[in-house]
């Protein structure tokens, strides 16, 4: 079999005929396509011939995984970028809600040819948002309530401040007749202005009737700390949307933090939010496969206190036909990082890496921290070491669970390598080709694709 002759025990060969002897050749070599209706499209090493592979329920239903995480590493270059979108579109298209949290742009073509969600900051169009808002078909539960707590007392307290028992409660009545009063005005628009006016006119009376002490619950300092995201304040847009707002039924979300991952006010809420929108999809979509891949954004995300929700989501997505996907290309990133360690690395049995040959020097470390085997090791330096000249295409080393390992080629069409691109030239001419057929990506591609295939 070619690729295993090393193995093959001296005192188990023979002498035979050419004839005989092609019999015992195996023109798969060993790459076997999944016969899982789930997964992606990838090439077999060898010869580049199309195989299907299920690196989620497969292993699961065999044993060799217990959970779908998975844990993506590769330098900038290697390729990372178009394997990740290639994945993430074969999911989408067969059915799975995807949330991406990226801090680099890599989805924005994905998401316009999906006609996703884009979320992204600039000071002409600032991200936006509306918790308050309660979709068709949804309600106000215990959850949802408890999600706009934990947002109001990260936006009123500061991480080191500890609220109190009577503050709590206090919130959780201002919600509750907050809501209440909206289901008999139907005119109201579920917003933070409009709770935030409920507070003023309606809740601070009801607190005075109630004779609530400053120090049981200042509300009067609770609503000078919020007034920034109130009409007409420096944040007024952020917790205001009124677009955009079915998040729950949304198949592709992008949530692209670029501009804001070192803001200290508009970081930690925006985070807070994605959290609350995936737990609400994870917990509320029965039945239904759910994906969040967060790209470098996780570094950001630690750092601001959410490495508790990143722990959660590792330890309990599988419960909920959920799978987390962390992507990174810094190896001092993994290591110095217990959050990583910890929690992502232990709960992710699948296990992807792209070409590592910057990192072949210190690559003990890695093959520490992921355990992987010596055999894994040689496979995983032996990526893009004899690629095919004539063709262009990236491998990429999946290990399943410890003990399944291949390497696989990512060769992608024309029209996807278009449509993942983050070229700036090739971008704008994507956009260009778009514009010529009224904004739609799809056929803007094809005819760009087209254009290059007759060297135009």
């Amino acid at each position: 079999m070619p690729g295993n002759e090393a193995d093959f025990p001296m005192n188990d060969t023979f002498d035979t005929f050419t004839e005989q002897a092609v019999c015992f050749l195996n023109m798969e070599t060993g790459y076997k396509s999944s016969l899982s209706p789930m997964g992606i499209r990838l090439g077999d090493r060898l010869t580049g011939k199309p195989v299907h592979v299920d690196i989620s329920d497969e292993p699961v239903k065999m044993g060799i995984c217990t959970n779908r995480n998975k844990f993506i590493l590769g330098p900038s270059g290697s390729g990372k970028s178009f394997f990740t979108n290639h994945m993430v579109r074969s999911y989408y298209e067969q059915g799975t809600h995807v949330v991406l949290v990226d801090v680099g742009h890599s989805y924005k073509g994905l998401c316009d040819m999906v006609k996703g969600y884009y979320f992204t900051y600039d000071e002409k169009n600032p991200i936006r948002f509306n918790p308050f808002y309660i979709g068709e078909g949804d309600s106000l539960d215990t959850e949802k309530k408890e999600s706009i707590k934990t947002l109001l007392l990260a936006l009123w307290k500061k991480d080191d401040e500890t609220f109190n028992r009577s503050e709590y409660v206090a919130l959780s009545n201002s919600l509750q007749l907050y809501y209440e009063k909206m289901a008999i005005n139907q005119g109201i628009f579920p917003c933070f202005n409009s709770f935030y006016e409920f507070l003023k006119d309606d809740f601070v009376p009801i607190l005075q009737g109630d004779n609530v002490k400053e120090k049981d619950f200042d509300v009067n300092n609770f609503l000078y700390v919020l007034r920034p995201y109130y009409k007409g304040g420096e944040f007024d847009y952020l917790l205001n949307a009124t677009e955009n707002l079915e998040l729950l039924k949304e198949r592709f979300i992008v949530f692209e933090l670029d501009n804001i991952k070192d803001h200290p006010i508009l970081f930690p809420v925006v985070t807070i939010i994605i959290m609350e929108v995936f737990i609400s999809k994870m917990r509320k979509l029965k039945g239904i496969r759910k994906m969040i891949l967060i790209e470098e954004a996780w570094k950001a995300i630690a750092k601001e206190g959410m490495a508790e929700y990143i722990k959660y989501l590792f330890k309990t997505v599988r419960k909920f036909f959920g799978e987390a996907i962390v992507v990174t290309q810094e190896v001092e990133d993994i290591i110095s990082s217990p959050v990583v360690k910890q929690a992502i690395i232990n709960n992710s049995d699948c296990k992807i890496l792209l070409d590592q040959s910057k990192y072949q020097n210190k690559f003990d470390q890695i093959q520490e921290l992921l355990g992987l085997t010596e055999k894994e090791k040689a496979l995983v330096l032996s990526v893009n070491r004899a690629n095919d000249p004539d063709k262009k295409y990236k491998e990429v080393f999946i290990s399943l669970g410890g003990m399944s390992s291949k390497v696989y080629r990512t060769e992608v069409s024309m029209e996807e390598y278009l449509a993942y691109t983050t070229e700036e030239s090739e971008k704008v001419k994507v956009n260009a080709y778009a514009k010529k057929f009224d904004g739609d990506i799809k056929k803007g591609i094809a005819a760009l694709a087209l254009d290059m295939r007759n060297g135009n």
